[in-house]
């Protein structure tokens, strides 16, 4: 399961990442490279999004690891 939090948490990061790009130079890098709410491009944000929601568990695991 560690490669499914690996890869989770970087889709998440790149997924910040591009949420910074919008902010900061109102840039939106997946609109840019798959299309503008494009199929693609949605899935793409269905996919950040499911594994931010799956990236809440971390919070009970950490204190697992803490107990233990």
């Amino acid at each position: 399961m560690k490669w499914f939090d690996n890869t989770a948490l970087t889709l998440v990061v790149v997924g910040a990442i591009n949420w910074l790009l919008v902010g900061i130079f109102k840039f939106d890098l997946v609109a840019f490279l798959f299309g503008n709410l494009s199929f693609l491009s949605r899935a793409i944000y269905a996919i950040i999004g499911l594994c931010g929601l799956y990236l809440i568990s971390l919070y009970g695991r950490i204190g697992d690891l803490s107990r233990s």
